[in-house]
């Protein structure tokens, strides 16, 4: 029985299972999106996740510490310099999992794992929040010119 097992093996032996998630959290950093199983894509997201969330603040202990855990310099560099500069004022939830179906051979559940902030579809509907601008009282030149016109339309009438 696996009561309270948090992790999913993935039908794999351990250092087969790391060094699987390790390539695919490469291919998601360098592609923004990849497709993937359901399974495989929810076992990324718990893998992935606290790895950006290191690559918010950009020191080298926490470089070593990413780079532990992908073992590729680029895919490090990359999160600490694209992604981690899209992602800054996200307090997280990184990625996004979408199902597509089943696949034609094995029928295999199947997903879409992606980046949220790298998805332009999405973003696009999401406008920028003006800053509400205190509002004070109109100056006199304004006042005054308008009491002068509002004079003159009484008058015309």
């Amino acid at each position: 029985m696996r009561h309270g097992k948090k992790i999913n093996h993935l039908s794999r032996q351990s250092a087969h299972r790391k060094a699987m998630l390790a390539n695919m959290a490469c291919s998601l950093i360098e592609h923004k999106r990849i497709n993937t199983t359901v399974a495989k894509a929810k076992a990324l997201k718990q893998y992935i996740e606290p790895l950006v969330t290191k690559s918010k603040t950009d020191d080298t202990h926490n470089r070593r510490i990413v780079f532990s855990y992908l073992k590729d310099k680029y895919a490090v560099t990359e999160l600490f310099r694209e992604v981690a500069a899209k992602v800054g004022d996200r307090p997280g939830g990184y990625t996004r999992i979408i199902k597509l179906g089943n696949r034609l051979g094995d029928n295999a559940d199947m997903a879409m794992i992606e980046l949220v902030d790298f998805n332009e579809l999405y973003n696009a509907g999401t406008k920028e929040v003006k800053k509400a601008s205190t509002r004070r009282g109109r100056k006199k030149a304004d006042a005054t010119t308008e009491a002068a016109a509002e004079t003159s339309t009484e008058t015309n009438e």
